[in-house]
């Protein structure tokens, strides 16, 4: 079993939420729309999910520690599982020129509308399917706030993909430590399907054979 990293947790703790005003605003529609994945959920009103999802430069940081931490080659292959309009692997190549970085998504609005630099190595997929890669192929995996998104059963299949193709593994993933917590999440997030304790989520890793390092954020 890998370790309980802190590498995106300051980004997101800087966004304010008002969580109880979100699920007052007739969530459950939203949720449908967020669940498409389109237009609306990226670029579309906040109420459906990121309201803007523009480059900031805010994953350069995110990018340089995890070079740092898995001490990455100047040639590293590396695969973002949800890619989403491919800013983090942007920051990648921006640090790494050399680097072979590849990406997919289940959203081909994202795909479509991601940073031209990186575009032509991303491609629609979901994250519970089987990946077209062979084992070990690549020096870093990583999954930001995506794997939550996911039942139980197709949860398995993506941990034991990444588990396959990756020398090293990163993920971050929602959950919660109390009820407070977990009353947010569940007023906040739009497309979350599996809402779990740390403990249970580190026992799933266990149980599914995924052996990467990981990260939480709650809300």
């Amino acid at each position: 079993m890998g370790k309980l990293l802190n590498i995106i947790t300051n980004i997101h703790q800087k966004t304010k939420r008002d969580v109880l005003a979100r699920m007052l605003d007739d969530k459950v529609k939203c949720m449908g729309i967020a669940r498409k994945f389109g237009s609306d959920f990226w670029d579309g009103d906040r109420r459906f999910g990121y309201g803007g999802y523009k480059y900031d430069g805010r994953w350069g940081t995110v990018a340089k520690q995890l070079v740092e931490t898995y001490k990455l080659p100047s040639d590293a292959k590396i695969l973002d599982v949800g890619c989403g309009k491919g800013f983090l692997l942007y920051e990648f190549k921006k640090i790494l020129p050399n680097a072979e970085v590849v990406g997919f998504d289940i959203s081909k609005y994202a795909i479509e509308h991601a940073k031209d630099e990186v575009k032509s190595n991303l491609f629609v997929h979901k994250a519970q399917s089987l990946y077209p890669f062979k084992d070990k192929k690549f020096d870093l995996v990583v999954s930001v706030t995506t794997l939550h998104n996911l039942c139980l059963p197709e949860l398995k299949i993506a941990l034991q993909e990444i588990e396959r193709v990756a020398k090293n593994k990163y993920i971050l993933v929602e959950g919660y430590r109390s009820e407070e917590e977990l009353f947010n999440l569940q007023c906040w997030a739009l497309t979350c399907e599996s809402f779990l304790r740390p403990e249970e989520w580190v026992w799933f890793f266990n149980e599914y054979g995924y052996s990467g390092d990981y990260e939480f954020i709650y809300f």
